[in-house]
C-alpha cells in the first residue's frame, strides 16, 4: 500500500523514525524527513541519503512554514507519521517548556498540514500519556494520573503527549483520518546511550566506556522492552488499511521485566563473549527520575486487528544490540 505514496515522517533522523524510513523507502514510497537535528543524527539516515525517493527537510515542525516546504516536494501528502519530540527522561524536568511547545505546537501544526492535504495521520503517542497509573496493564480507559508540577516537570513529555492525543481525537471527530501509536521502550542499535539516552543504550555504552552503571533506587521498576524492529513494524500496520480512523495501539512486549533483571541480562550476554576484554563495571545506586512510573505493561488486546505482537525476545534483542555495537581492539 506505500508504494508510490507520498509520505512525511516527523523526527525521521531519530532512533524511532530512521528505521521507519528505511522501511517505507524498500516498501516504494516518497519519503520527506522533517527534522531540526536536535536529537537526531545525518549518520542514521546514511543508507537512505542517495535513495531518490528520499528528501530531507532540516527544519522545525512547530513552523508552519517548514510543513508547507514538505507539502510542496511531491505536491501534497498521503500519509504524515509524526515521531518528533523532544525525547529524552533528563530533558522532560531539565527542558520542560521546550518539551511542552515540541509536542503540542509540533501536534498541531501537524494535524493542520494532514488536513490540509487530506492525509492518513499516525501520531507517536508515549505510555507516558498514562503518567503515574498504577493500573495495569496500561489500556485506554485506564486513568492518567499526573502529580504536583510545583514538585517536578517530568509529566512535561506525558501530560503534552496525553493533550496530542486529545488534539488527535478532535480532529478524527471533524474527519481526519488518524491512529495513534504508544511504542513501548523501544531500542537497538541506534539508540542514544549519553545522559539523555535511555536505560538499555546507557547501560551497554558504560560497559563500552568502562563507566560505572547506576540503578535507579533498588532497580525494582519493570518496563516491557521492544525491539526497534518489531515497533517499526507496528507504526507501519497502523497505517495500513487493516486500521481504522480512531484506532489506539500500544506496541510492546508482553515480557515485562525489572531494570535490575535487565542489567544482570545485559551483563550475562557480555560475560559470555570470549571476544571482549573489557570486564564489566562496577553498578551503584542512585536517586530515581521524578515521577518514574513503578511499571509499564500493555495491554495489547486491540492489536489482533492489523495482527501484531512482538516477535523479538529480550535476551535475543540485546545479544543483537550487543553484536552490532560492541568495540573489539
Amino acid at each position: 500500500m506505500f508504494e508510490g505514496k507520498k509520505v512525511l515522517v516527523t523526527g525521521g533522523a531519530g532512533f524511532l523514525g530512521c528505521d521507519l524510513v528505511e522501511n517505507l523507502l524498500e516498501k516504494g514510497a516518497l519519503v520527506i524527513v522533517l527534522d531540526n537535528l536536535f536529537r537526531g543524527k545525518l549518520t542514521n539516515l546514511q543508507t537512505s541519503l542517495d535513495n531518490p525517493k528520499f528528501t530531507l527537510i532540516e527544519g522545525d515542525v512547530c513552523l508552519e512554514s517548514d510543513l508547507l516546504k514538505c507539502e510542496s516536494v511531491h505536491s501534497g501528502l498521503d500519509i504524515i507519521f509524526h515521531l518528533a519530540a523532544i525525547n529524552g527522561t533528563k530533558w522532560f524536568h531539565e527542558k520542560a517548556r521546550d518539551v511542552i511547545e515540541t509536542n503540542i505546537v509540533g501536534t498541531l501544526r501537524t494535524l493542520e498540514s494532514a488536513q490540509r492535504c487530506n492525509a492518513r495521520y499516525v501520531l507517536a503517542s508515549s505510555p507516558e500519556a498514562f503518567g503515574e497509573s498504577k493500573q495495569q496493564p496500561l489500556s485506554d480507559g485506564n486513568p492518567m494520573v499526573f502529580s504536583n508540577p510545583a514538585i517536578h516537570q517530568r509529566h512535561s513529555y506525558g501530560a503534552s503527549k496525553y493533550l496530542d492525543e486529545v488534539a488527535t481525537q478532535h480532529a478524527i471527530r471533524d474527519g481526519l483520518d488518524a491512529r495513534i501509536v504508544r511504542p513501548f521502550n523501544a531500542y537497538g542499535p541506534k539508540l542514544l546511550g549519553d545522559d539523555y539516552g535511555q536505560v538499555v543504550a546507557i547501560f551497554f555504552q558504560s560497559i563500552i566506556d568502562h563507566e560505572p552503571i547506576t540503578l535507579h533506587g533498588d532497580g525494582s521498576q519493570t518496563r516491557s522492552f521492544t525491539w526497534i524492529d518489531d515497533v517499526t513494524e507496528g507504526f507501519i500496520k497502523a497505517a495500513s488499511d487493516k486500521a481504522q480512523s480512531g484506532d489506539v495501539y500500544n506496541i510492546g512486549s508482553q515480557q515485562e521485566v525489572s531494570i535490575a533483571q535487565l542489567q544482570k541480562m545485559i551483563f550475562s550476554i557480555v560475560s559470555e563473549d570470549a571476544n571482549w576484554f573489557g570486564g564489566l563495571p562496577a553498578v551503584t545506586i542512585g536517586e530515581g527520575y521524578h515521577g518514574d512510573s513503578a511499571r509499564r505493561l500493555p495491554d495489547i488486546t486491540n492489536n489482533t486487528k492489523i495482527d501484531w505482537n512482538a516477535k523479538v525476545s529480550l535476551k535475543q534483542g540485546l545479544q543483537q544490540m550487543w553484536d552490532s555495537i560492541k568495540i573489539i581492539d
